[in-house]
C-alpha cells in the first residue's frame, strides 16, 4: 500500500459534483480498485466524464487534478511504491500536458518510497507553465542543488510565479543568486524587463545563511 496525500478532501471534490459525475467518479474509482494497472486507462476519460476547471472550495485547484490524483490514491491503496511508481510513468509517458499535471502533483503528495525526479526533470525540460509550477512543489525537493536552482531559473524564464517553489526561503544560494543576477544583467543588457520575482529569489539568497556576492 501507498498513501497518496490528496489534492482536495474527498467532501470537497464529491462536493463539486453533480449526481451524474458522483456517479462517474465513482466507477472509475470501482475500475482502478479492481485493477490498478487500468489507471492509465481511467486517466484520459476522467475530466470527460467528471467535469474540468476550478475546484470550488480548493483553491487554485483544478477539479480534473483532484479527480485524477484521487484515482492515484485508489491505486495505490493496492500498489507497493515501486509497482505505482511504474504505473504513474506509464501514464506520464503516454499522457497530454494536463495528465502529465496531475501525475505531477500526485508525486507531490507521494512517500519517500516514491522518486519521481525522472519525470520532474522532463517537466521542467517543457515550456508549459503548468507542467513546470508542478514540478517545483513538493517533490522538488527530490531533486539535486543544481537541478533544483535550473528549475527556479526556469521559473523566472517561462513566467511561473516563484510562489509556487518549493523549499526557496530554506535552498536559495550564493550559487542561484549568481546565476539569477546573470539572468537581471542579460535582460538589461537587452532592453528587456526585468521579472518583479528576479528580486524576490534575490532577496530570498540574500537572507540564507551564506551570503551572495554583489553584483
Amino acid at each position: 500500500m501507498t498513501e497518496i496525500r490528496p489534492l482536495a478532501d474527498d467532501d470537497t471534490l464529491r462536493g463539486a459534483l453533480d449526481e451524474r459525475s458522483r456517479a462517474q467518479l465513482d466507477a472509475l474509482t470501482a475500475e482502478v480498485a479492481e485493477d490498478p494497472t487500468r489507471l492509465g486507462r481511467a486517466f484520459p476519460a476522467a475530466a470527460r466524464r467528471t467535469g474540468r476547471g476550478p475546484l470550488a472550495g480548493a483553491d487554485g485547484v483544478l477539479l480534473e487534478d483532484a479527480v485524477r490524483v484521487a484515482l492515484v490514491r485508489t491505486a495505490g491503496r493496492s500498489l507497493d511504491p515501486e509497482p505505482l511508481l511504474a504505473e504513474l510513468r506509464e501514464v506520464y509517458r503516454y499522457g497530454d500536458s494536463d495528465e502529465k499535471r496531475a501525475v505531477l502533483h500526485a508525486l507531490s503528495g507521494a512517500p519517500d518510497e516514491v522518486d519521481g525526479t525522472d519525470l520532474l526533470l522532463d517537466a521542467l525540460r517543457t515550456n508549459d507553465t503548468r507542467l513546470v509550477a508542478a514540478a517545483m512543489g513538493p517533490h522538488s525537493d527530490r531533486l539535486d542543488d543544481d537541478a533544483w536552482r535550473q528549475g527556479v531559473l526556469k521559473c523566472l524564464f517561462t513566467g511561473v510565479p516563484v510562489a509556487a517553489v518549493t523549499g526557496l526561503t530554506r535552498r536559495a544560494d550564493r550559487e542561484l543568486a549568481e546565476m539569477v543576477q546573470r539572468y537581471r544583467r542579460e535582460r538589461e543588457a537587452a532592453g528587456r524587463d526585468v521579472p518583479p520575482d528576479v528580486q524576490v529569489v534575490l532577496d530570498a539568497c540574500a537572507a540564507s545563511p551564506e551570503k551572495p556576492k554583489d553584483s
